[in-house]
């Protein structure tokens, strides 16, 4: 620990830095170790410095958005954590369009686009988690994703940590995958913000929306307890969701320990109390092995594990 304050120290960057910081209180799961050293840069150009200072260092550096989707070892995450938590910069661009820093919250992004009768995020209402995040697993519920209304991408370089700008190819884009996901071509590199293009909207019409599927996330019990959402992705080629899936297995309830599957809804695992991580990966392969077992599917998380499991 003392050699990485040190080198902390050194890298003298505009950031806010904590030591054996313990993950649970920056994962919506709220379960996860500590990690070394939780850094969270003021600015792209600090972000930018820690990268390039770590590589030449060989120190291990893993980069969070929210949370949201993110489920950390009990031992914690060795080396840096870096979070985009602090750039939240928004800006509004003439043409109506928005741009985001990554570690602007969704939930705030949505909102000023409906302030400003800007349609084509309200679907994401309620969804936890960052602008960073949602980009890079190019969230998706309710039939819409963030790819529709996508512009671009600002991001660190993955090779020269240079900033950098890419146009949003669909092709590229598809569901729940992204270039910036692994074996993605743009894999490695650090989202710093993105540009949202959204048609003219009638604000009453856009609240009423938004309301209407936060009411919905609320009947499925996304709120309830601390939760990931979906755990699973769905794949239209098994011919039904997948928490109809689970619930055909009866996994409603099902627990080990506190991680528990919601009783409302087949594909959200929460944290009933004090899940540790090992319970919910325990959970979340109980499920694999039951829907491979019964119907021959293989169910994919959604939920990214770091650390040492």
């Amino acid at each position: 620990m003392s050699t990485l304050r040190k080198f902390l120290e050194k890298c003298n960057i505009d950031a806010e830095i904590a030591y054996d910081e313990p993950m649970a209180r920056h994962t919506s799961f709220r379960i996860g170790g500590p990690a070394d050293a939780l850094v969270r840069p003021r600015t792209a150009e600090a972000a930018a410095a820690l990268l390039a200072a770590a590589r030449d260092d060989g120190v291990p550096v893993a980069a969070i958005g929210g949370g949201a989707n993110l489920l950390v070892a009990d031992s914690g995450v060795r080396g840096i954590v870096l979070s985009t938590d602090l750039l939240r910069g928004l800006g509004r661009g003439g043409d109506g369009s928005l741009y985001a820093e990554a570690g602007l919250p969704v939930v705030e992004l949505v909102r000023h686009a409906i302030l400003d009768g800007r349609a084509g995020l309200e679907f994401a209402a309620g969804l936890p988690g960052s602008v960073g995040g949602a980009v890079y697993m190019n969230a998706r519920c309710y039939d819409r994703e963030f790819a529709d209304a996508l512009v671009g991408v600002d991001y660190l370089d993955p090779r020269t940590l240079g900033p950098a700008t890419a146009a949003v190819d669909r092709g590229a884009w598809a569901y729940k995958r992204t270039p910036f996901m692994p074996g993605g071509a743009l894999s490695g590199a650090l989202i710093l913000g993105a540009r949202f293009g959204l048609a003219a909207g009638d604000r009453a019409a856009l609240e009423a929306r938004a309301a209407e599927l936060e009411a919905d996330r609320a009947t499925k019990g996304h709120f309830d307890y601390p939760c990931a959402g979906s755990v699973f992705k769905n794949d239209r080629s098994f011919g039904r969701p997948t928490g109809r899936i689970l619930d055909e297995l009866g996994f409603r309830g099902r627990r080990v320990g506190d991680a528990m599957v919601s009783p409302k809804h087949a594909n959200i695992f929460v944290n009933a109390g004090r899940a540790s991580a090992a319970d919910m990966r325990a959970l979340i392969a109980m499920a694999i092995a039951e829907a491979r077992a019964a119907f021959g599917v293989e169910l994919e998380p959604e939920v990214v594990m770091l650390g040492d499991f």
